[in-house]
C-alpha cells in the first residue's frame, strides 16, 4: 500500500512535476486480477481499485490500518467502471453493472469481488474509503438510480451532469460523498468555474478516456495554480486548499469522492475564473 502524506500550501509551490506526481497522483492502481491501494493523509481516505479479471479477488487489511479487518473503523464507497460484475459483502452478493455504485459500511468483514465472463473486458471495481464512527447498512445503487444535476453550458464547454450517489438524500454514510461526472456532448471542462471546500478532501479518479488522449488536471491555490498530465483510469488527490479542475484532449468521465467535516455537497467556496493564476 502506497501512502501519501499531507503537504502544506507554502511546500507545494516549490515543487517540480515529478514532485507533485509523487504526492498527488493516483496511478497503477488498475492491474488486473489485483487489488492495489493507496492510503493518503487526507481525512485518511484510502483509494483503491479491485480489477478480478480470471478470479475473484477478497480484499484483506493492511498493516497501515492496524486493523483485524479492512472495515473496522471505516466505510468504503465503490463504482464499477467496467464490465458487470459482483461484490460479495459478508455472503452476500450484489451485482453491479458499469457505473453502479455499492456502499459498504462500518464493521462489514469480508469483501469479494468477482467479474463476469473471463474473455470480457474486466469488472473494475474502484473504491473509495475512510474512517467512519457510526454503521450504515450496505446499500447498492443502479446508475440510472443517482440524483443528477446539471451544470455548466455547451457555450462555455462544460455542459455536464454529476450524479450524486453517496450524499445526504442518496446512499447513507457516515461521512463519505461520492458521485460521477458525465459530459455533454461538446463539453470537456469539469469543476469550472472552480471551488475550494476547506471542511473536506477530494479525490478524482478519471476513466473512459481513449488511451491516446490525456485530462489535465489543475490544482493548487487559485493564486498559485499547477498541473499534471494524466491517463485513463488514473486519479488525484485535492488537499481542501486545493482547487481541483480539468480538462481533457476528448470525451472522459471521472469518480469524485469526498471525506470530511461537513457532508453538504453544496457547501463550496466559489473561485472567480478571473482571479486564477
Amino acid at each position: 500500500m502506497k501512502i501519501i502524506h499531507q503537504t502544506h500550501p507554502e511546500d507545494f509551490v516549490k515543487y517540480n512535476t515529478q514532485q507533485i506526481r509523487e504526492r498527488f497522483l493516483l496511478d497503477k492502481l488498475v492491474v488486473p486480477n489485483t487489488i492495489n491501494c493507496v492510503y493518503t493523509h487526507y481525512d485518511r481516505m484510502i483509494i483503491g481499485a479491485a480489477t478480478p479479471a480470471i478470479a475473484a479477488l477478497t480484499l484483506g487489511t493492511y498493516d497501515a490500518l492496524k486493523s483485524d479487518n479492512f472495515l473496522d473503523r471505516r466505510e468504503m464507497g465503490i463504482v464499477n467502471i467496467g464490465s458487470a460484475g459482483s461484490i460479495t459483502v459478508d455472503g452476500e452478493k450484489y451485482d453491479l453493472d458499469k457505473l453502479d455504485c455499492l456502499y459498504v459500511g462500518k464493521g462489514k468483514k469480508e469483501i469479494v469481488f468477482s467479474g463476469s465472463d473471463a474473455g470480457e473486458i474486466p469488472a473494475k471495481f474502484i473504491f473509495f474509503s475512510c474512517p467512519a464512527h457510526a454503521e450504515y447498512p450496505v446499500q447498492l445503487m443502479k446508475a440510472s438510480a443517482a440524483t443528477p444535476a446539471e451544470m455548466g453550458s455547451a457555450e462555455t464547454a462544460n455542459h455536464r451532469t454529476i450524479n450524486k450517489y453517496i450524499h445526504l438524500d442518496g446512499l447513507k454514510s457516515c461521512q463519505l460523498v461520492l458521485g460521477v461526472t458525465n459530459f455533454k456532448q461538446g463539453s470537456i471542462w469539469n469543476t469550472m468555474p472552480p471551488h475550494l471546500h476547506d471542511r473536506r478532501m477530494e479525490a478524482y479518479f478519471y476513466f473512459d478516456l481513449p488511451e491516446t488522449q490525456r485530462v489535465i488536471h489543475f490544482m493548487g491555490e487559485p493564486h498559485e495554480t499547477r498541473h499534471l498530465f494524466l491517463n485513463n483510469e488514473e486519479g488525484i488527490v485535492s488537499p481542501s486548499w486545493s482547487i481541483h479542475s480539468g480538462v481533457a484532449t476528448a470525451a472522459y468521465s471521472f469518480i469524485w469522492a469526498m471525506a470530511g467535516e461537513n457532508m453538504s455537497f453544496t457547501d463550496m467556496d466559489p473561485v472567480n475564473i478571473k482571479s486564477l493564476l
